[in-house]
């Protein structure tokens, strides 16, 4: 509900107030205090997942330029499932959250 606030000498003149007023409830924009829901890896997990990435990305190719056989491949697949869970995290951090107003 959008109610007009009536005009004061200072603020906004005809400034408009959002969310219910006058029933004693407190206002639902306030118990919005998450904005992103989370994903499933913490803050220092995926900072952690990051920097695995780039040091097998990194990995590889110096390891195949130096060594002969083809163990430089499995740095390629670590940093592939490393990034799979990247991705995954990703994609649930922006999966927007169910709301639960009250009516």
């Amino acid at each position: 509900m959008v109610e007009r606030v009536g005009r004061k000498a200072r603020g906004t003149i005809g400034q408009r107030r959002i969310g219910r007023t006058g029933d004693g409830d407190p206002d639902l924009s306030r118990q919005n205090f998450r904005v992103r829901s989370a994903g499933f890896l913490t803050e220092r997990q995926r900072r952690l997942a990051w920097v695995g990435f780039l040091l097998a990305a990194f990995q590889a190719p110096l390891a195949a330029k130096l060594i002969d056989d083809a163990s430089w491949f499995f740095a390629v697949v670590v940093a592939l499932v490393v990034a799979t869970v990247i991705v995954a995290d990703d994609a649930q951090r922006r999966r927007p959250s169910p709301a639960d107003y009250p009516e």
